[in-house]
């Protein structure tokens, strides 16, 4: 019964997950209530409190069923220095492209969280997150880029936290512009190529 019990829980935690998904995506997190996503999911507002101590818990969780592309793909640099760092940063890339292009809950979730939130008062947490995941994804290729130079014996045109600043900006300009109007361009084909040519432009040379 104990079990039952708890697997009916997380059932309901999913379907809550699973509606603020949906709400968040057509109507905005902001316009999106409690009250909405107890409903979209067969459920009653007090179940919502009783999994989320608030929205922005409650957006944070839905994130966290779904680890953000650019941050994930990129996690090896946070502890280790790769033998090929250029590789890798661009592997990484795109891998996280390909998954934005071709898994929909992906899709779904960066939309929300890239172009369907505003930083209202009771959203403030969610503020905060976004910015320690952007500058966690800043300092792993930063450190990504500073190792290449050092192992191709080279000094990069700009500093590697401007490097670092720039390539950041390209791709998550990409991603926003593609979610926006998915059938202009090809994410991965587009930012492969984008890619290579501001990493050549840096003055380094992209590893075999």
């Amino acid at each position: 019964m104990v079990r039952r019990t708890k697997e009916d829980a997380l059932a309901t935690r999913h379907r809550l997950l699973d509606a603020a998904e949906i709400l968040f995506l057509a109507k905005g997190v902001s316009h999106t209530s409690l009250q909405d996503i107890a409903r979209q999911a067969g459920t009653t507002r007090g179940a919502v409190y009783w999994h989320f101590k608030d929205k922005a818990d409650l957006f944070n969780a839905m994130m966290d069923r779904v680890t953000l592309p650019l941050e994930a793909s990129l996690e090896f640099l946070a502890h280790d220095e790769p033998a090929k760092p250029l590789t890798h940063i661009c592997s990484g890339i795109r891998q996280a492209l390909l998954r934005i292009a071709t898994d929909p809950q992906t899709r779904r979730v960066f939309e929300v969280a890239t172009l369907k939130v505003e930083y209202i008062d009771e959203l403030q947490a969610i503020h905060s997150r976004h910015l320690r995941i952007r500058d966690s994804f800043l300092e792993k290729i930063e450190r990504g880029l500073s190792a290449a130079a050092r192992t191709q014996l080279i000094s990069l045109h700009i500093t590697p936290t401007i490097a670092t600043q720039g390539l950041h900006a390209l791709i998550d300009g990409l991603i926003q512009n593609w979610l926006l109007d998915n059938a202009a361009f090809d994410l991965v084909e587009v930012g492969e190529q984008v890619m290579t040519v501001y990493l050549t432009g840096l003055g380094l040379k992209l590893e075999d």
